[in-house]
């Protein structure tokens, strides 16, 4: 197992903090958390925006650490 240098983020895992990065998808710039992983695809859980939770499954690359 390698570890992530000083000042890299280190792996998205399930209850990590991120923000979509990817300017073509219209939750750009959203910042929620991650539910689940599986494959190339996470669950990204956002609460903040509305009465509601959304849950919404999206390809990691284009999720970035908070």
């Amino acid at each position: 197992m390698t570890y992530p240098k000083p000042g890299e983020p280190g792996p998205i895992l399930p209850g990590t903090q991120i923000v979509v990065d990817d300017v073509t998808s219209i939750y750009n710039g959203y910042e929620g958390f991650i539910q689940r992983i599986s494959g190339d695809k996470a669950a990204v859980l956002f609460d903040d925006y509305s009465p509601w939770e959304k849950l919404v499954t999206m390809p990691i690359k284009i999720l970035k650490k908070r």
